[in-house]
């Protein structure tokens, strides 16, 4: 579903992301953890196709990111960390702004949009201007959004930054949902007990490479993924 085959990218003599190489199977909910400045974001972006980079190439289903863009924006969602929207928009006005991006025909966007509106309690306030909303709506209005068109392949930056509970546990209900049709979800976070109960994979990133990846179980053993992230957190690349 996604490759990410030996990306390197630069910020003038720092590589933000040094020769990593993974891969992200269908069905599969993928957690990618580190701290600040570890590379994630970079990752993450160069994922999306927002960032070009050095070396190296990253795969949608096949299709080069780097190579063919668009079809491979086509296939996905991203969500950023921080939910950046047009804030002149009301919260119904973005929804069928994304949907005509993808050309999800009128019924369908429709029925989407009542489904995760309704479940994330946003119904009401569809018709507000997005500048008016608190952080926490913006970032549900951002899922509402990525899920419109069925993606096969949803990445996201710490989606659960700015959630309540309520919606913490029906995001991880649509992620699983996502999986259980045959997509795949890539996301960071630095919530180590959500990624523990949730990832079927996950990898560390430590200054640019890549320290630690599998399975659940292979990467934490019989220890906790919050102390095998703080063992390795200490451990020099």
């Amino acid at each position: 579903m996604l490759k990410i085959e030996h990306l390197t990218k630069l910020y003038g003599d720092k590589r933000a992301v040094d020769d990593l190489s993974m891969h992200i199977l269908p069905g599969e909910i993928y957690g990618f953890i580190g701290h600040n400045g570890a590379g994630k974001t970079t990752t993450i972006k160069a994922c999306a196709g927002i960032l070009q980079f050095e070396s190296g190439d990253i795969l949608v289903n096949g299709v080069s990111v780097s190579k063919d863009p668009i079809a491979c924006k086509q296939r996905i969602a991203y969500i950023p960390d921080n939910p950046d929207m047009y804030e002149f928009m009301t919260g119904i006005q973005f929804l069928n702004f994304i949907a005509d991006i993808f050309g999800v025909d009128e019924a369908e966007r429709k029925e989407s949009i009542a489904k995760y509106a309704g479940a994330f309690e946003l119904t009401g306030d569809l018709a507000q201007p997005i500048s008016a909303y608190s952080h926490g709506m913006k970032q549900k209005l951002a899922i509402i959004s990525a899920w419109i068109h069925k993606p096969e392949l949803i990445i996201m930056d710490e989606p659960f930054v700015g959630l309540d509970p309520k919606a913490s546990h029906l995001l991880k209900g649509m992620m699983r949902e996502v999986c259980d049709r045959g997509g795949a979800i890539f996301f960071s976070t630095h919530v180590l007990e959500v990624a523990e109960r949730l990832c079927d994979k996950v990898a560390i990133i430590k200054e640019g490479k890549l320290i630690r990846s599998g399975t659940m179980d292979e990467v934490k053993g019989d220890t906790s993924l919050e102390s095998v992230f703080l063992e390795l957190e200490g451990e020099s690349c």
